[in-house]
């Protein structure tokens, strides 16, 4: 005999198969369903959660639920798998959540849409953050936060600006994000590096470059590392700390995939900061909206009048609109909402993968898969010859990104390669690392 909760479901399912539900319309209230099948309130929610989590129905607080509306895209299409792309997926982009709130933004500031505003970013929007960011053990003030459009605008103006010590060179992890290396050339800076692998950092190689190396700051990625997809053990993350301070070198921590981490005992680097040698940089773009462009820099007091003198130059201010939106997202409980959702689907993805390895040779194949994440690095067999089997992938419509992208000037004989899979569907998963292997193992016999 079926469950309440599940004739509940079967009941909504029918509704949009007569198609007496239509795509967009709000669903039943919670109250009604509970008054017709004589249940608890809990059951019907029970009910919402469980289509909500299939992506059938999405709510938006203190409104109700409401059916999702079909994407004509055609998400079976599996001409094409793209490992190399790294966008949130699509599916889980809150397209009519954030259309209100951006509707919302536009009558709340519409006296400023026009105007220039505060080059820090808007005062309302930085109050909120405190809080946000104090959930992921960040403390802080709204004086010390700076909105910035994307993270990659914050890395510039780091990269770019002098800091407290006086020191010129950029000690980066190799291999990092690709973008960093660029950037950090463009602006003239000096690139060191300091190898990073499924251990982590040699931390005495690292504190010999920091008395050395004459280091500006070391930038780090120590959760979600792109394109690692590891983690730095809580360990290595306080001696960081212990040998910036030592040394006189500050630390730029990217936080960019924070709000997915499942593990709650992981903490950022900042948390052991008791010197005030870190700079928190937190993106808004890779888990929510890509294109509203949306970072918060966490900056001590002494960096903030040079950092703000290189903001005003940049563009005045941020996109009020999009911060304005952003802030009645997160202040309306959708952003949390959000994030539960992503953080379940992503988990799930990397699961799809890890089953999907499960099952085939992997002699002389080397890999870590993360409990989340987007990415998973792998390391190849010499007699496999990675841009070859880029070539080979590509024919078939498969795409990767080979080792050297993620190196200073390309400069590396590391035979691995990225995967990414946070825009693919289980699917395209499934189909994807089989062919891969396919294509590895035939390079390898």
């Amino acid at each position: 005999m079926k469950k309440k909760y599940e004739l509940i479901i079967e009941e909504i399912e029918n509704l949009v198969a007569q198609n007496q539900l239509k795509q967009g319309e709000r669903l039943p209230s919670i109250r009604s369903l509970a008054t017709k099948y004589n249940c608890n309130k809990s059951t019907v929610i029970r009910a919402y959660n469980e289509l909500e989590m299939n992506h059938k129905i999405f709510s938006i607080p203190k409104s109700g639920y409401y059916l999702v509306e079909k994407n004509n895209t055609n998400n079976d299409d599996y001409s094409t798998i793209d490992f190399s792309e790294v966008t949130p997926d699509p599916k889980l982009l809150p397209y009519k959540e954030f259309n209100h709130c951006i509707n919302r933004a536009v009558d709340v500031y519409k006296n400023n849409l026009f105007l220039y505003c505060d080059a820090q970013g808007l005062e309302s929007l930085r109050k909120i953050l405190v809080s946000h960011f104090m959930n992921h053990q960040i403390f802080t003030s709204h004086k010390n936060i700076f909105i910035t459009s994307g993270s990659q605008q914050a890395l510039n103006i780091l990269s770019n600006m002098a800091f407290p010590n006086g020191k010129k060179n950029i000690l980066v992890e190799q291999p990092t994000y690709s973008l960093m290396n660029s950037l950090v050339e463009l602006n003239r800076e000096k690139l060191i590096g300091i190898r990073r692998d499924y251990n982590g950092i040699d931390l005495k190689e690292l504190e010999k470059i920091f008395k050395n190396g004459d280091i500006k700051f070391f930038y780090t990625i120590p959760r979600f590392h792109n394109p690692l997809g590891t983690c730095l053990s809580e360990k290595e993350k306080t001696r960081i700390v212990e040998l910036a301070e030592k040394y006189d070198v500050y630390v730029v921590e990217d936080d960019y995939l924070v709000d997915i981490d499942t593990n709650k005992k992981a903490l950022p680097i900042f948390y052991y900061d008791i010197y005030q040698r870190v700079v928190y940089v937190k993106s808004f773009s890779k888990t929510f909206m890509p294109g509203i462009r949306i970072g918060a820099v966490v900056l001590h007091e002494k960096f903030r009048t040079e950092f703000f003198k290189h903001k005003r130059c940049y563009d005045l201010n941020t996109s009020v609109l999009a911060q304005g939106a952003l802030e009645n997202f997160i202040n309306s409980g959708m952003y949390n909402n959000h994030i539960k959702k992503a953080k379940s689907k992503y988990k799930k993805k990397m699961d799809c993968l890890r089953e999907c390895l499960r099952g085939l040779n992997k002699e002389g194949i080397e890999f870590y898969v993360p409990q989340t994440g987007f990415f998973v690095w792998i390391r190849l067999p010499k007699r496999v010859d990675v841009e070859l089997l880029e070539k080979r992938l590509e024919k078939k419509n498969i795409y990767i990104s080979p080792a050297k992208a993620f190196y200073i000037r390309n400069n590396s004989n590391e035979n691995s390669l990225r995967i990414c899979i946070s825009k693919l569907t289980e699917e395209k998963i499934k189909i994807g690392i089989k062919v891969l292997f396919e294509e590895i193992y035939k390079l390898y016999s």
